[in-house]
């Protein structure tokens, strides 16, 4: 019992003599560690980059995802995630910052992405979204809409899609609602 209470001492003693030092003896909380492993074991497609506005916060970051193919080809779209103290097991919350005509992201830059909500697992990654986000630009789902009236207009009309898709990231109205431009070239 006695070698037990020195112990403790002994911690206690080092923890003070720590602070005088001004050694930071701050600990990586469960959400910074998973996400060190997570981004250690990235492997991001060539469309996409990850950015830290505050390098001494990485758990908020903004992902850039510039696809090469499909509807949104040579647009430049911006993602935010937030990485909250529950992760991995509660998702990151992601949104984009880029305004975009699509089935699947609202206006206000909710995405509509079922690995986002109550299809998320604690295995899942960062990697996962980022490829699932990808995804989503290159193959919209008018079937779960967040944005019904493009919805609408990709299954009815594919064409007039396409048509909207290239008015909004050109920069310019399509029906009442102003998009900035987001074409990189």
């Amino acid at each position: 019992m006695l070698k037990l209470f020195s112990l403790k001492q002994e911690k206690k003693d080092g923890e003070a003599a720590g602070k005088n030092a001004g050694v930071n003896q701050k600990r990586a909380s469960a959400a910074q560690l998973r996400f060190t492993k997570d981004i250690n074991d990235l492997n991001l497609p060539k469309t996409c980059r990850i950015e830290y506005p505050d390098p001494d916060d990485i758990l908020n970051f903004k992902l850039v995802i510039t696809p090469d193919e499909g509807f949104y080809k040579n647009g430049r779209f911006y993602f935010s995630f937030k990485i909250g103290p529950g992760y991995p097991h509660d998702a990151p919350k992601v949104k984009c910052e880029t305004m975009v005509y699509h089935p699947n992201i609202d206006l206000e830059g909710n995405v509509c992405l079922n690995i986002l909500r109550e299809d998320w697992k604690p295995v899942l990654t960062i990697n996962s979204i980022i490829y699932g986000l990808q995804f989503l630009l290159l193959e919209p789902n008018p079937d779960d809409p967040l944005n019904k009236e493009a919805a609408e207009v990709l299954q009815n009309n594919r064409r007039l899609f396409e048509q909207n898709v290239n008015k909004s990231m050109r920069g310019g109205y399509v029906g009442s609602q102003y998009f900035e431009r987001c074409l990189q070239v």
